[in-house]
Order: C-alpha cells, then sequence, then structure tokens
C-alpha cells in the first residue's frame, strides 16, 4: 500500500549500496540484527545507527545519521512509528536517496514529507523479505 513494487525495486537495486539502518545494535533477538545480515549477503553496506553506536557485522556504529562521515544511498529505519517520522527527515537532511520504514513502521505525514523532498520511500515492509524474491526474478 505504501509502495508500488517498482519503488521497492529500484531501492534494493538502484539507489545504492550503502544502508543506515537505524536501531541496530549488537542484540542478536532483534529483528534488525537479522535483516541486517541479510542486507549484507546481498551485498548491501550496513551502517548501525543506534544510541550504543556499536560495532555490529562488522560495521562502525554511529549515534546518529548525522555523525555517520560518508554518504549514504538507504536510511532503513527499525524504531517506533513515533519517532520514525524525525528519523525520515534526518535522512532528507543527510542527503539519502531513499528511506524504508519496516514491517509496522507508518506515519503518513512522513511518507508525504520524505515524497515531496524527491526520496523514494517504503513503508510496512521488510527488505529482508523482498530482496530475495526480486533476485529470484533478475
Amino acid at each position: 500500500m505504501y509502495a508500488d513494487d517498482e519503488t521497492v525495486r529500484r531501492i534494493l537495486q538502484d539507489s545504492g549500496d550503502t544502508w543506515a539502518v537505524v536501531g541496530l545494535s549488537g542484540n542478536r533477538s532483534r529483528a534488525a540484527y537479522g535483516v541486517a545480515e541479510v542486507l549484507q549477503r546481498f551485498g548491501k553496506r550496513v551502517v548501525p545507527v543506534h544510541p550504543k553506536a556499536e560495532t555490529v557485522h562488522g560495521e562502525q556504529g554511529y549515534k546518529a545519521l548525522a555523525d555517520i562521515p560518508f554518504p549514504v544511498d538507504v536510511v532503513d529505519v527499525f524504531v517506533n512509528s513515533d519517532l520514525a517520522g524525525t528519523v525520515a527527515d534526518e535522512a532528507v537532511a543527510a542527503g539519502a536517496k531513499a528511506v524504508w520504514f519496516q514491517l509496522g513502521v507508518v506515519d503518513e505525514a512522513a511518507y508525504e514529507r520524505t515524497r515531496a523532498a524527491g526520496l523514494d520511500m517504503v513503508m510496512d515492509r521488510c527488505p529482508a523479505i523482498e530482496i530475495p524474491t526480486l533476485a529470484r526474478r533478475s
């Protein structure tokens, strides 16, 4: 509902390979940990963004998107819907090409703002589910 298949394909294949994963920590029981692992398996560089700024999956973590000292292509958001809009705004400010809100993360106003800023956006879907399907179709 919040992204057509073409937008999903464009983000996963054309937007770039550096993904900031907001909410990613070293906690293996959290969904972000497993999703980041799948993204890496499909060739994406995963940059953890979390208040702990932990190194996860071999990548240095940062406390905030603004702290990342290199360009980020996609911002994958694993935070509560109440906080997600702020992260989307930070992604726009950071120059990201796309924003991806995970399953269960919905903020329609943030979706509209992000799209109006010219970024691709997906809400309430999971790239770890979409990318293997896309790879099979290619």
